[in-house]
């Protein structure tokens, strides 16, 4: 499920991405690979451990945003003779490359996932393999995970199976190249059918009552001397490249559960107060949140392209939080609990290999329950302690996301300290009524406000005019008083 998404943009922007630098400083983000690690990666890019089946006909492509170095998923759709769709999902086989127990592997340990700031990226795995070697780039055969899903005509499965082979990317697009191609009919009937099989998996998950976030990202993009926000609405073929990611995630979690063994990402249902701090923050942006509409309904009726449903869905995010891993058999008590609440079923993370740790576990478990198994030792080995060392990487990628949007917004208003603003307080501390969180509606920012302690508690929901104390990247972050 998507997070957050920040970058810097246009212009040089020296000052934000000083400041970004300065962070990552402070912070002690594992940048610099060591040297181990780097020859490990040159000797195993030299000799990968390659499947016996090759499927390096198929014509598949890749699908990335522009500027992504590192596609680790490919896709090939066709019709099925007798009606339905069969969708081909491949994804990069890092356990090619990765040999547990030498430095790649040590250092993928300690990494967790690729960190994502504004202007740069802090990969999990070195160049030499994840922008190269294991990287599904065009016409180069590559060793995957080779998913393949049987659809009937509404877009349900009928039949998955998964097994290691070796494919070749035909064509490696962008998101606006491929909705380019879609819209003026230029597309190949692979991609074509992105479309058409997407949309159905939106009508499925609809039906069982998920819900995705088609999260904008958020630019701070120079003006002057200053910057201002803006966001960048994703592509429909962002948003169907996405779905048929989640049929394989959900397509892995069955497998997992048939078997007995496996990890599955689950997510409670969100608590009642993280629902109603988004209802103030829709009153803050002014969005019409009708009552006895669903969250799910309201998603689907907003449009990421006007900057306050942009600004909106970004807070939106805030209900992913709290997900976790469930461990299944290998000695682990029985589960109580096996879904993502906003997938609405069994879901598991397993596509991304190359920016997350856990998916080269969980494609060695699907594989070994596909062909009905015992899952390797150096995985089952792991399993348990595998929750915890995903968790501690996703509080800091998670720290790293809330620095660098707290950053961003103090970016946008380091030029209107002393002004005076409309907002909405959307949260006050529980132990400290004079201090919470205000909304801007313009630009839509979060911020700090502190009311004086001798003074009325901060109202929460209610619009509140204030003033901006400070805002200063990298040194001060927003901070407003009462006006």
């Amino acid at each position: 499920m998507p997070s957050r998404q920040l970058q810097v943009t246009g212009g040089d922007g020296a000052a934000l991405r000083s400041a970004l630098d300065d962070l990552r400083h402070r912070t002690g983000v594992p940048h610099a690979f060591p040297a181990s690690v780097l020859a490990d990666a040159v000797r195993s890019a030299r000799s990968p451990r390659l499947p016996a089946e090759d499927a390096t006909h198929l014509p598949f492509f890749t699908l990335d945003p522009t500027g992504a170095r590192d596609p680790d998923h490919a896709l090939y759709l066709t019709h099925r003779p007798h009606g339905g769709y069969r969708v081909r999902h491949a994804v990069a086989d890092i356990a090619a490359f990765v040999t547990p127990g030498r430095p790649l592997d040590a250092e993928a340990h300690r990494r967790v996932t690729t960190l994502a700031y504004p202007d740069l990226r802090v990969p999990l795995f070195p160049h030499r393999i994840g922008e190269d070697a294991a990287a599904l780039l065009p016409d180069v055969p590559r060793p995957a995970l080779l998913w393949t899903h049987d659809l009937d005509t509404d877009g349900v499965p009928t039949a998955t199976h998964v097994r290691r082979a070796l494919v070749r990317s035909h064509a490696r697009l962008d998101h606006a190249t491929a909705q380019q191609r879609i819209e003026d009919g230029t597309a190949e009937e692979s991609l074509a059918l992105l479309r058409v099989v997407g949309r159905l998996r939106e009508e499925q998950e609809r039906a069982r009552g998920g819900v995705s976030l088609s999260v904008p990202e958020q630019q701070a993009v120079p003006h002057g001397d200053a910057y201002r926000l803006a966001f960048r609405a994703p592509a429909p073929t962002e948003v169907w490249a996405a779905q048929l990611s989640l049929l394989t995630g959900m397509a892995a979690a069955e497998l997992m559960l048939r078997s007995g063994t496996g990890l599955l990402r689950t997510l409670p249902s969100a608590p009642h107060g993280a629902v109603a701090r988004l209802h103030r923050v829709a009153r803050a942006l002014d969005v019409p949140w009708p009552r006895h509409t669903s969250y799910a309904e309201l998603l689907r009726s907003l449009d990421p392209r006007d900057p306050r449903h942009a600004a909106f869905l970004q807070e939106c995010t805030a209900l992913l939080r709290g997900g976790g891993y469930t461990v299944l058999g290998a000695g682990a008590p029985p589960p109580d609990h096996t879904v993502h609440a906003a997938v609405a079923g069994p879901y598991t993370h397993c596509t991304a290999p190359l920016r997350r740790l856990v998916d080269r576990y969980t494609g060695e478990l699907c594989l070994a329950a596909d062909a009905g198994r015992e899952a390797p030792e150096w995985v089952t080995a792991h399993l348990s302690a595998l929750p915890a060392t995903m968790a501690a990487g996703e509080r800091r990628a998670a720290a790293v996301e809330r620095d660098c949007a707290e950053l961003l917004d103090a970016a946008v208003l380091w030029d209107h300290v002393g002004e005076v603003f409309d907002g909405h307080v959307v949260d006050v501390d529980e132990d400290h009524p004079h201090e919470g969180t205000v909304h801007l509606a313009s630009p839509p920012v979060p911020g700090r406000v502190s009311a004086p302690p001798d003074g009325p508690p901060l109202p929460l929901g209610e619009p509140l005019r204030v003033r901006l104390l400070h805002a200063d990247p990298g040194r001060s972050p927003v901070r407003f008083a009462p006006a």
